[in-house]
């Protein structure tokens, strides 16, 4: 099967109500990696994955696949910092992708039991989602985005509300699924987190994509002076 990689960039620019948010930037993702987008509030990491996700209208510059929009599109999977609950079970939120896709009712929930199994939820089936704890509903949101098994999976700083353990059982779920061959990009505010979870390293600043290098060369020698302020915990400027 095709995929859709590389995912390109090209001179990039968001602007909304006469402000930049995003570029120009130009950027190219391959097909495996646990891409960390890190920098400080306001950098533009938010917008970036919604870019990436096709949610963001360019205002300059071009984003590419290798394969057409729509077929993009379909092959992704996006995870909010605030899940997003439907008014419906544990089950049905996580087989909701499954329906759109014309799957099989009894199929779909029988897919989503499943995954509800493997993010911990299984006791938390028939209960309405939006009685789960934060970090129940932020599993429910992974199990529904990856049940499609999509070829991208991204994420805007899902741990970001999230106490320790289930921070951790998060983590394990992540890794489990790029282990398995799902390409994920995460923003994180959280560099003890990005530094277990990535394999490179996205550093944006006031919009601008800094540095895009391997999580060790990142962590041991940053390039640019913000980067380096950045990481040592003082005010970037």
């Amino acid at each position: 099967m095709v995929t859709v990689y590389p995912i390109t960039l090209a001179q990039a620019e968001v602007r909304k109500a006469g402000k930049n948010l995003l570029g120009p930037l130009d950027l190219s993702l391959a097909e495996d990696g646990l891409t960390i987008v890190i920098g400080p509030n306001g950098a533009g990491k938010s917008t970036l994955l919604k870019t990436l996700h096709g949610m963001e209208r360019l205002r300059g510059g071009t984003l590419n696949w290798s394969v057409s929009k729509s077929d993009a599109l379909a092959r992704q999977a996006f995870v909010f910092q605030t899940p997003i609950v439907l008014r419906r079970s544990v089950l049905d939120n996580v087989a909701y992708p499954l329906h759109l896709r014309g799957q099989d009712k009894r199929a779909a929930k029988a897919k989503a039991a499943q995954w509800l199994e493997k993010v911990g939820l299984s006791a938390a089936a028939a209960q309405r989602a939006s009685d789960l704890s934060g970090g129940e509903r932020q599993k429910m949101a992974l199990a529904r985005a990856m049940i499609t098994t999509p070829d991208v999976l991204l994420l805007d700083e899902p741990c970001a509300n999230l106490d320790g353990p289930a921070t951790r059982d998060i983590e394990t779920l992540l890794l489990d699924a790029h282990a398995g061959g799902m390409r994920i990009v995460m923003a994180t505010h959280d560099l003890g987190q990005a530094r277990r979870l990535a394999t490179d390293v996205l550093f944006l600043h006031k919009g601008q994509l800094r540095e895009h290098t391997p999580a060790p060369q990142f962590f041991k020698s940053p390039q640019s002076a913000e980067a380096r302020a950045f990481i040592a915990g003082d005010i970037v400027p």
